[in-house]
């Protein structure tokens, strides 16, 4: 079973290699760049649509990030419940963003 699943990964890996090659010939651009743009565009497209959910939960609240968040929670000015689950959204959010600019640094 091993060898199967170590053999489809290899088929997976072949053919992807066969399709950047054929797409940068067919656009006549050096295959390491391709493949370097499109980490680049990917993870630029999940960037945005991180921003964009962090945005509009903060927008929800009237606040600027997690810490603000958790300080209302214990001011009060904020009630928990009904609204844990928008703050564990945005502390996920937030540090997936950490992990896509990271990853873009690491593409760049």
């Amino acid at each position: 079973m091993i060898l199967c699943d170590e053999s489809i990964k290899i088929n997976c890996v072949v053919e992807n290699m066969s399709t950047l090659t054929k797409i940068s010939s067919i656009l006549n651009i050096n295959q390491e760049k391709l493949e370097k743009e499109s980490l680049r565009t990917y993870l630029h497209i999940r960037l945005r649509r991180c921003e964009s959910e962090i945005f509009n939960i903060a927008k929800k609240y009237g606040i600027l990030s997690i810490e603000e968040f958790e300080d209302r929670y214990k001011k009060g000015e904020i009630e928990e419940e009904g609204t844990w689950e928008d703050f564990f959204k945005l502390d996920h959010l937030e540090a997936e963003k950490a992990s896509l600019k990271k990853a873009l640094e690491a593409v760049q």
